[in-house]
């Protein structure tokens, strides 16, 4: 798992937010569009791409798109 792959797929989890605009280091709880919805998109996304678990605690606790992903390479 290289981290600008996973910018890429987690950029594709946002229906409403234009891919370009979320990179490493943005903090993806700012989104417009972040929502409980997102939340659990986002848990799905990981344990389906990545056959990682993830809890609704742990993506709260992450600030940026790389905390994430750092998150998910440590499991």
């Amino acid at each position: 798992m290289e981290l600008q792959d996973f910018v890429k797929k987690f950029a594709d989890q946002f229906d409403n937010t234009d891919p370009e605009e979320i990179t490493a280091s943005t903090r993806y709880q700012e989104l417009e569009e972040w929502s409980s919805l997102t939340i659990l998109v986002v848990i799905t996304f990981v344990t389906t791409e990545y056959g990682k678990a993830v809890t609704g605690a742990e993506l709260r606790s992450c600030e940026t798109v790389e905390d994430l992903y750092n998150l998910i390479a440590t499991k």
